[in-house]
């Protein structure tokens, strides 16, 4: 493990967005991903602001395994930032991790256990949110030393679960439409105002909100569950959306995957800005996406 080197890549960025969502660079984002850590003087930490981010690029052809692993230990490394510190204890080791489906299972020794409170949650959404980048893993469960630690109000955790934002690092509003599922089946619009942080994009603030709950009473998500976007971009009016063969394989072959990309479709097309909406796989353009035809663009 020792030998899968990270490359630093320098600076701290605030973590302020769903990492899934961010703007790609499709150039170089392929294989960067963000260390979550805290500054060292929390009490300066304003609002929800207490996670800083180091970027790491990863060796090419590791699979989903060896990069949760690589990232892990990255973590528990601690920050080249003077001004950073980690979340986990010093003294806290890797003892397992695995991935079943498209959760990673990740056991740390006793240290870990030493964690309590707002410090725990801490270093449970550190790990969670710089697992989750990876397309393969939507969803964590953290033990010590293979058992639950009983006093959690939750085993598993998802970037969804995690708010990082505090209202004053809003920097502006977008009308949109979004499509969510009613008690029917049927696809059924809610007029929104989303808000957008520094740095983030219309289209991911779309696609954060139709991951997450309705507004409307009797609406849910049309994104089944461990549907995920691997990043989504706008060129012109055209906004691209690529997603990930590799969940394909942690969702019921039954599922409605064509509603999915018609609530993606018709919620991203609800922006002024946008009149055509792309699907890729992997970032290649093809004919179908699980049971979905994807080979066509969808315009309003």
């Amino acid at each position: 493990m020792k030998g899968k080197a990270l490359l630093f890549w320098g600076g701290v960025l605030l973590a302020v967005l769903c990492a899934a969502c961010a703007p790609a660079d499709r150039e170089t984002a392929e294989n960067r991903y963000r260390l979550y850590f805290r500054e060292e003087d929390l009490a300066a930490s304003s609002g929800g602001d207490v996670f800083r981010t180091e970027t790491v690029e990863l060796e090419e052809g590791l699979d989903t395994q060896e990069a949760v692993e690589v990232l892990l230990e990255g973590l528990l490394e601690g920050p080249q930032n003077e001004l950073l510190r980690g979340t986990l204890p010093a003294s806290t080791t890797l003892l397992s991790a695995k991935v079943e489906g498209s959760r990673a299972l990740v056991d740390f020794s006793a240290a870990y256990s030493t964690l309590s409170g707002v410090r725990l949650t801490m270093a449970d959404y550190a790990v969670t949110l710089t697992l989750t980048q990876l397309p393969e893993i939507t969803s964590v469960k953290i033990t010590v030393q293979g058992q639950e630690l009983a006093y959690r109000d939750k085993q598993v955790f998802t970037a969804r679960d995690v708010l990082l934002s505090s209202e004053e690092d809003v920097v502006g509003t977008v009308e949109a439409v979004l499509y969510f599922l009613n008690e029917e089946g049927g696809l059924t619009e809610e007029r929104r105002t989303l808000d957008l942080y520094e740095g983030d994009t219309q289209a991911a603030a779309v696609i954060r909100a139709l991951e997450g709950a309705p507004e409307t009473k009797g609406l849910i998500t049309a994104l089944p569950e461990g549907f995920r976007v691997r990043s989504v971009w706008q060129e012109e009016d055209t906004c691209y959306v690529n997603l990930s063969s590799a969940l394909l394989g942690g969702l019921a072959e039954d599922l409605p995957l064509g509603t999915a990309l018609r609530s993606l479709s018709q919620s991203l097309c609800s922006l002024d800005a946008v009149s055509e909406v792309r699907f890729l796989v992997d970032g290649e353009f093809e004919e179908r996406y699980g049971s979905a035809d994807v080979s066509e663009p969808y315009t309003v």
